[in-house]
């Protein structure tokens, strides 16, 4: 089987209803993002931050992985599909995809403050609030990759760019460095798609632009994958 590597952002999830990364305005659903993103925020103001993911779960627990997510997780039958997201969401593996890399956290787990490399899972309904703790006593926080901190699974991402056979960008700017900076992995005369209702400038002119949203847009792909592969659905 060819290998798939899909980068997907939050336009892949923006169908589901969940909010994406930052708006026009500079907002992250009404917050300045170095107010809840940032090591700095939650040194300062532990209980904002805590109280600001722990409703972005809670919303994320209303939604539902949308028609995207589900092609992706479908053309594991006929690929070797691995999946590098800048999102935080779990949408990828409700949806089947069974190789996930999360560049940024996950947001249904936790980790203590001193020992990012430890994680605990979330349980549905529960807050993470002050006081929780690991068994040594020491605060559990948001499994976030938050800005000024390391991305420590972008070596992990960069090695599945460089063996894909395949590489796909979906609903990302391009604009949020490292995740970036994974298109300069990329192998000479190595197939590129980027689908994106709106123009990315992705600074290279061997790029199939599907200009579209994340289900219709991995939908068209689909097709044009399978009649490469002579697997038409």
């Amino acid at each position: 089987m060819k290998k798939l590597v899909v980068l997907t952002g939050a336009g892949m999830s923006a169908e589901s209803g969940i909010a994406t990364f930052r708006d026009s305005d500079g907002l992250w659903e009404n917050y300045k993002v170095e107010d809840v993103a940032t090591p700095e925020a939650f040194a300062a103001n532990p209980e904002l931050v805590l109280d600001f993911y722990n409703h972005r779960r809670n919303q994320l627990y209303t939604c539902q992985p949308n028609d995207g997510h589900r092609e992706l997780a479908a053309l594991e039958e006929y690929f070797e599909v691995r999946i590098i997201t800048q999102n935080v969401d779990n949408l990828h593996e409700r949806a089947g995809s069974t190789n996930v890399i999360h560049l940024h956290g996950e947001l249904t787990k936790c980790c203590p403050v001193d020992n990012h490399a430890t994680t605990y899972d979330i349980p549905p309904g529960k807050d993470l609030c002050m006081g929780d703790t690991d068994r040594r006593g020491v605060q559990l926080r948001p499994f976030i990759v938050w800005f000024g901190e390391a991305v420590p699974m972008i070596e992990p991402a960069i090695a599945e760019v460089e063996e894909a056979d395949i590489l796909v960008v979906i609903g990302t700017s391009l604009n949020v460095y490292p995740a970036a900076g994974l298109l300069n992995y990329a192998r000479r005369g190595q197939p590129l798609f980027l689908i994106d209702p709106k123009e990315v400038h992705a600074g290279r002119s061997d790029i199939h632009f599907i200009k579209a949203g994340a289900s219709e847009g991995v939908r068209q792909l689909t097709q044009l994958l399978l009649n490469q592969t002579g697997e038409i659905k």
